[in-house]
């Protein structure tokens, strides 16, 4: 197929989320505490439909069903990656992921989650949790429990255009004054460990997950640190942030004109700055800040011109 593919985003209130999504990307956002854009997702929590084209209408998960084609008839009983927007307008909770096989074992058959992020913008002083300092799991329950938070986690200072790998069993948790594109596997699971005692607008605090965040939070913490490769083709400049089991990362920068060529089963693709046209076989296709889009098989060798940022991932 030529036709890229333009998809219709889902949008999620949070506890913790705002107005960025919105505010920088034109999204008619349901509420001021909109914490998250899920841009590309067949997820039965949140798929999202196609704006374009021979299947305009039809949602991700279906088309994964029933048009198997369209991603180079790749395996698996769901779409593999889930492509997300994160307005930590307040911190998120501290929490953990599980990996493939608890999840299948835990929560009725569904996958893990490994993820990674890409900071979009933040605050100057911005910054994040990114694992702990316990050396044995004894060690790490002890402190859990009687809440020995500011000794245990870890803090890093970010700034725009930072990566970070998260892999499953990496104690996390993204900041307020953070916008983030986040590339994980499609799952939803989620063990919250610490919520700074929040309350919702009913006065209740939100669920914990201690038992099973002890079960697969890795310890000690391991830091996966990716060596970044660029090169030039044309007016693009191609960097690959990460490549893993899970999924591959690039960031394309577009200067001018650049000619690329599909030869993934599929690649997901997420304008963070900028306009101009993906031309292919099939016609021209204007794109702009806040586009998501997949590039199918078949669609071959195109050309985008103009200027911007996409992130873009597959398999």
């Amino acid at each position: 197929m030529k036709t890229p593919l333009f998809l219709e985003p889902v949008f999620k209130e949070r506890i913790w989320g705002g107005t960025a999504l919105r505010d920088r990307f034109g999204y008619r956002i349901p509420s001021e505490r909109t914490g998250e854009c899920w841009a590309i997702s067949a997820h039965p929590h949140g798929p999202c439909k196609v704006k374009n084209g021979p299947f305009q209408g039809e949602t991700l998960d279906r088309l994964w069903e029933e048009h198997r084609e369209l991603f180079g008839n790749s395996g698996g009983d769901r779409f593999p990656l889930l492509t997300k927007i994160l307005d930590a307008n307040a911190d998120l909770s501290v929490q953990v992921h599980p990996d493939d096989e608890y999840a299948r074992k835990h929560e009725n058959g569904e996958q893990g989650k490994t993820e990674c992020w890409y900071i979009i913008d933040c605050e100057e002083d911005a910054e994040l949790v990114f694992g702990h300092r316990a050396e044995s799991r004894e060690e790490l329950e002890k402190r859990i429990r009687q809440g020995e938070w500011s000794s245990l986690l870890q803090r890093i200072k970010i700034r725009p255009g930072d990566f970070f790998y998260v892999p499953s069993g990496t104690l996390h948790a993204l900041c307020a004054g953070t916008l983030v594109l986040e590339t994980q596997q499609s799952s939803d699971t989620t063990y919250r460990v610490y919520d700074y005692d929040r309350r919702d607008a009913e006065g209740n605090t939100r669920e914990l997950h201690i038992d099973k965040a002890l079960d697969v939070i890795t310890v000690p913490h391991r830091t996966v640190i990716p060596d970044r490769r660029i090169r030039k083709l044309g007016g693009v400049e191609w960097t690959t942030l990460i490549e893993s089991r899970h999924f591959t990362v690039h960031r394309w920068r577009i200067d001018g004109e650049g000619e690329l060529n599909q030869d993934q089963p599929f690649l997901l693709a997420s304008v963070l700055k900028g306009s101009g046209e993906l031309v292919t076989e099939a016609g021209r296709f204007p794109f702009r800040k806040g586009d998501h889009l997949i590039l199918p098989t078949g669609l071959g060798r195109f050309r985008i011109l103009g200027r911007g940022e996409w992130i873009v991932s597959h398999l």
